[in-house]
């Protein structure tokens, strides 16, 4: 079934990191743990939430419905573990597991259109070498549709050819990914087109393969149009317009391209674009965002409606048809954002999810024919009733005057009069976001809510090179880790401090790759200007990060060198090096939490080992906690959530805020603290406790 999003360019999922800079310094502290924490900024009646019902699983997650409107489908827990749970239309209170994955759970998945079978992809201990499979609902048998060992995707499915789908996979070649023709049925897999130069490829409702791209030497992309069998240039991309112009796929007849497309213009707008004649038609533009949303036909593949999100997402109907239910689906929403999840293709029926800042999201039918949405289910219906906060967004200057679109989110009952500043400054955790070729938005984040309830106001801010604000705002970031893309985060924080928000000598910095980078560079590169740092999958020699990418990432490093430094030039691991935070540990002056997932393909665990080694040598204190069956993140939510209890401690430590304590929160979880476990109050009698606790 057509999908509502945008087909992203290849290198959109690329990564997760970040960067730093100089700026005013607050008095200095040791790294050592602070003796007695400040009072807790959150007023002793509002309860703790507990970290279960943020981390945890949903109830149920992700709702779907099959083409032919007979079978709905979510995501919930069996056993503990996320699966496929599937119902007939007509009883969605009668659902079942159809899948029973044991281990990481499965966090995504689609109905085929044989209307008997769900899709979905499964990896091994976080290696992102994903298989392909799926389901068959009437005799439940689960088949392998993609060699195990290689990292495979759905690269088309169609109406036209409900037995069958595209898969591509790179079992033969590692660097690059060919296409094979599976039968769902038997599983039968036909090579298609063997790929020895391609990184991506967009194949239509016929099953042909129409447009090749490749990177080319200045880190853009050209795109090859296919003609009698053979792939001939078409178009090229500058490197300037690489991360905001992508290719998003054809109408069902093949006669139209639709493309989002930055060249000659700053924002991607979106375009239609007749193959035979070459005419290109804008269809929604906005200045100050790219678009990234489309809502499709689901049997004709017309874009019907568009978004944009700058500090909110933002629909435009295209389709005068569907003007009537946007604008149902807008009442729905309230002061909330929403979503189309899927549509039959009759279009009577949609699956629609409905976000907002303050409380859990919310999945609903909607009938096209009524114009009336019913609630389908509630995804974390712990959450009602619990003091969740009001994320705020705004626009931050940063010193050279870019705009920088950001989030914040405010501790309960620090706000009485609803007015987005506390009574008086709190300790604040700036949350960076990993990518760096991504972006913070407006929802329930579990984070958020997490740091807001435990006393602190946490920050979150789209730093240049974030994408979604235009080419000028990505580009800006160019050769900016650890200099101007750090600026950008110490001068949101100088904001708050300035507003009244953040108590400035309270600041932690926290993040998730790109974001874990960050956060190592703050300790470094500005020892004095961050309270503490917390590092999840967190890079720390950028030379050694660069020289570990994956195989399959090898077609597309000429944008690594060109936006982050280019590791084949002296000049270029020279700039590496001096942006990387391992070199300069000397300068750590304040308390840092490293966690890492063994398996990770991406940010290699040894960037975390030799930071922590490094450290140890020199005899600076670290905390380091590693998980062995975790890969780019915390996948399980065992494992996230003893991270977070530890993390939770360690924040408590720098800021003062409230914590909850460890408890059982290990239970289940491989968690393991190689080094530090001592510089935390409870950690090491927790870690014994599970112990004893687990099998041999």
């Amino acid at each position: 079934m057509r999908q509502p999003a945008l087909r992203l360019s290849a290198l959109a999922l690329a990564f997760v990191l970040a960067g730093c800079g100089q700026s005013s310094a607050p008095p200095a502290a040791s790294t050592a743990a602070p003796a007695a924490p400040a009072a807790a900024p959150a007023p002793a009646e509002i309860p703790l939430i507990a970290r279960e019902a943020l981390f945890g699983n949903p109830a149920k997650a992700g709702g779907s419905i099959s083409p032919n409107g007979e079978w709905l489908g979510y995501i919930a827990p069996r056993d503990g573990v996320l699966n496929v749970y599937v119902a007939p239309r007509a009883t969605p209170d009668q659902a079942k597991p159809v899948t029973n994955d044991q281990n990481r759970g499965i966090r995504g998945f689609q109905f085929a259109y044989t209307g008997n079978h769900v899709l979905y992809a499964q990896d091994v201990g976080g290696d992102e070498n994903f298989q392909v499979f799926a389901t068959d609902l009437t005799s439940g048998e689960t088949r392998e549709l993609s060699p195990k060992g290689s990292r495979a995707s759905i690269a088309s499915i169609s109406s036209q050819f409900p037995d069958e789908l595209i898969i591509s996979h790179n079992q033969r070649n590692p660097r690059y990914f060919d296409l094979y023709r599976v039968n769902l049925a038997t599983g039968a897999s036909t090579l298609m087109l063997e790929n020895n130069e391609y990184t991506g490829f967009v194949v239509d409702d016929s099953f042909e393969v129409r447009i090749a791209e490749k990177q080319t030497a200045d880190g853009g992309n050209e795109w090859f149009r296919r003609e009698a069998g053979e792939f001939k240039s078409w178009s090229k991309v500058p490197q300037e317009d690489s991360l905001t112009t992508f290719l998003a796929g054809f109408t069902a007849d093949g006669k139209t391209l639709y493309l989002v497309d930055s060249r000659e213009r700053n924002t991607g707008a979106m375009f239609a674009m007749d193959m035979s004649s070459g005419e290109r038609t804008l269809l929604r533009e906005d200045a100050r965002a790219d678009v990234t949303g489309a809502l499709t036909h689901p049997m004709t593949g017309v874009v019907q409606a568009a978004s944009a999100n700058y500090l909110r997402s933002d629909w435009q109907a295209l389709d005068p048809a569907i003007q009537k239910d946007l604008d149902a689906l807008k009442q729905l929403a309230g002061d909330g954002e929403y979503y189309v999840n899927s549509r039959t293709l009759d279009d009577q029926t949609w699956v629609v999810t409905v976000v907002k800042s303050d409380a859990p999201s919310t999945v609903h039918l909607y009938d096209r024919t009524t114009g009336q949405a019913s609630l389908w289910f509630n995804t974390r219906p712990e959450l009602d009733g619990k003091p969740l906060a009001k994320m705020w967004p705004v626009e931050i200057k940063s010193r050279d005057s870019l705009t920088l679109p950001s989030y914040y989110t405010l501790p309960t009952g620090s706000d009485p009069d609803g007015d987005g500043k506390p009574n008086q400054p709190v300790p604040t955790v700036l949350l960076v976001h990993g990518g760096p070729w991504a972006r913070d938005g407006y929802g329930l984040n579990g984070s958020h809510q997490w740091f807001a309830n435990r006393g602190y106001a946490t920050l979150s801010v789209n730093f240049r090179g974030s994408t979604g604000f235009g080419k000028a705002f990505v580009n800006a970031g160019d050769l900016q880790w650890a200099k101007a893309m750090h600026d950008d985060l110490i001068d949101a924080v100088e904001w708050a401090s300035s507003q009244g928000i953040a108590q400035r000598d309270k600041v932690a910095i926290m993040g998730g790759s790109y974001g874990g980078y960050a956060a190592l560079a703050g300790v470094t590169f500005t020892p004095t200007d961050f309270a503490c740092g917390v590092s999840i999958v967190g890079p720390s020699n950028l030379n050694t990060l660069l020289a570990s990418i994956p195989p399959y990432w090898e077609p597309i490093k000429r944008q690594f060198a060109t936006r982050v430094g280019d590791p084949d030039t002296e000049e270029g691991k020279k700039l590496l090096e001096e942006r990387s935070p391992l070199n300069f540990i000397d300068r750590i002056q304040r308390p840092l939490l490293i966690g890492q997932g063994a398996n990770d393909p991406r940010v290699k665990q040894a960037e975390s080992d030799q930071i922590v080694a490094a450290m140890e040598a020199k005899q600076i204190p670290v905390s380091y906690v590693l998980f062995p069956d975790e890969g780019h993140g915390f996948a399980r939510p065992q494992n996230r959530i003893a991270f977070n209890a530890v993390a939770e401690s360690f924040l408590g430590n720098c800021l003062g805020g409230r914590v909850e304590p460890i408890g059982d929160d290990f239970t289940g979880s491989s968690v393991t603290v190689p080094n530090g476990a001592s510089l935390l109050p409870g950690l090491s009698d927790a870690l014994s406790a599970h112990q004893a606790t687990v099998k041999p």
